[in-house]
């Protein structure tokens, strides 16, 4: 089985108008909403590909109820611990001439609560995977990754980490089976600019060092590259097309790699699988569909 992890999830709102003006009543053009959270993103791309998930993580209030019965429609099976209080967050897309964002913070998580998570995780056995994706809510320790990840120490199991700076690199001692940073947050990391093949190659390899099995590095418009576990290194490129937004493509990637690796154990596949995955999303108003990503994998 695989399992995602989504700590914060949202209901995401987007609104379209042709120019947004402070201090007066704007009115839209068109909305629409989406379920939201990285973690969650993974799930609904794995249904799309075939693959059954579970969905972990915690929902609150009517906007909860809402993320539950929007992932039931979709066949996604979510286990999420209920909060008593408050509500799961609506973060707003502004797509006009600029884009803008206002993200909520989402409902109070107790200790108490996150204890009833860490026991949830003690389902996860032998063969599974488990995908922790995204930042930590405010009101939860710093340490939450590695706390699940010191629970499943002794099991043999895939870590996939899609997180950034020091909440990835304090993930790597549990030896995760996936990594997914790009350029920019390698940048971050080892504090220099990184923009060559050469660079990037070094950094990805002492992230390999300190743990990571493997490594993907988004290219953005150059595609990506894979740092294998197996001393390869695996590169593909992009579909030339029209991008509608480029939320979610990374947690798509994601996806698809898990997929593409559980189904035949190659590498550069999984590799191909993903980058079609996150480029159909790409290319897509929301998620890509099973049919976006077929397309677009054949033009790879």
């Amino acid at each position: 089985m695989i399992y995602t992890l989504t700590l914060n999830p949202s209901i995401d709102y987007v609104v379209h108008l042709p120019s947004f003006i402070g201090g007066i009543t704007n009115r839209t053009t068109g909305e629409e909403y989406y379920i939201g959270g990285k973690g969650i993103n993974v799930s609904c791309i794995l249904a799309e590909l075939g693959l059954e998930s579970t969905a972990l993580g915690f929902t609150a209030g009517f906007t909860g109820e809402a993320i539950e019965q929007g992932l039931a429609e979709q066949g996604i099976h979510a286990d999420f611990i209920r909060l008593p209080e408050g509500i799961s967050r609506i973060n707003i897309k502004v797509k006009a001439d600029q884009e803008s964002e206002i993200n909520g913070q989402g409902p109070h998580i107790t200790p108490e609560a996150f204890e009833r998570l860490l026991q949830k995780t003690d389902a996860i056995q032998d063969g599974d995977t488990i995908v922790l994706a995204g930042s930590i809510p405010k009101t939860v320790s710093d340490d939450a990754y590695e706390k699940i990840l010191e629970r499943l120490k002794d099991r043999d199991i895939r870590i996939v980490v899609d997180a950034t700076k020091q909440l990835l690199l304090n993930c790597l001692k549990y030896r995760p089976f996936l990594i997914k940073p790009n350029r920019q947050e390698l940048s971050e990391i080892f504090r220099t600019e990184v923009s060559s093949e050469e660079e990037t190659a070094v950094c990805a390899r002492q992230l390999q060092e300190q743990g990571a099995r493997n490594v993907i590095v988004s290219l953005g418009g150059e595609g990506a590259v894979l740092f294998a576990e197996n001393g390869q290194t695996y590169h593909t490129g992009v579909v030339k097309d029209t991008v509608l937004s480029t939320v979610g493509s990374g947690d798509s990637m994601v996806a698809g790699f898990i997929a593409g690796y559980a189904q035949t154990g190659d590498y550069g596949y999984a590799l191909k699988l993903g980058t079609a995955c996150g480029n159909a999303t790409a290319f897509s108003k929301g998620l890509a569909t099973k049919e976006k990503i077929q397309e677009v994998l054949g033009k790879l």
